[in-house]
């Protein structure tokens, strides 16, 4: 059954929102987030300070199009105000392995004894502090935040050992708004 349905999202103060056709830019004191979204059967525009999104015929799909676009543009308005932060943990019991940051790089040397260094590429945007043994990640974009902290997740995985002994590793210990 298809019904009106419409979405308003407020803008914070200190907060900038140009929309261009179906491409969103929002800009804050720590940077700008832009994102093109597909807005098919939907009307996006802002009036004073209120995005609103919505559709004179919307069925299900339409809101749920409406919900996830709205949770991303509150995302990049969140951003620009505070960098979304991941903060994860280097464990190791056997062998002690490091990590090194160069550009945009991350290089973990002897991961479980193993000659050859790992090496994992990070997304443009995040901003990476190792310390001893925590390594925090800051952008103000969620996503590159998570894809940072999830690719070094993945290149200390552990394959064809038994990870209930050997649990070395990279883990993540909070995530953007959320203790683990």
């Amino acid at each position: 059954m298809k019904k009106e349905l419409y979405q308003n999202i407020e803008i914070p103060e200190g907060v900038e929102v140009t929309i261009n056709d179906d491409e969103i830019t929002v800009k804050g004191e720590l940077g700008e987030n832009k994102r093109s979204f597909n807005i098919y059967n939907m009307t996006l525009e802002k009036k004073d300070d209120k995005i609103i999104i919505g559709s004179k015929k919307a069925t299900k799909t339409e809101k749920k199009m409406m919900n996830t676009i709205a949770a991303h543009i509150k995302n990049m308005m969140k951003g620009v105000q505070e960098k979304f932060e991941y903060t994860l943990k280097i464990c190791f019991s056997h062998f002690p392995f490091t990590v090194k940051h160069e550009g945009n790089k991350i290089i973990v040397n002897n991961f479980l004894g193993e000659k050859i260094n790992r090496v994992v590429e990070m997304p443009e945007g995040a901003e990476i502090e190792i310390n001893k043994d925590m390594i925090t990640i800051k952008s103000i974009n969620r996503e590159i935040a998570g894809q940072a902290a999830a690719n070094l997740e993945k290149v200390t995985k552990v394959r064809n050992k038994d990870i209930r002994v050997f649990q070395d590793g990279i883990y993540i210990l909070n995530k953007a708004g959320r203790d683990l």
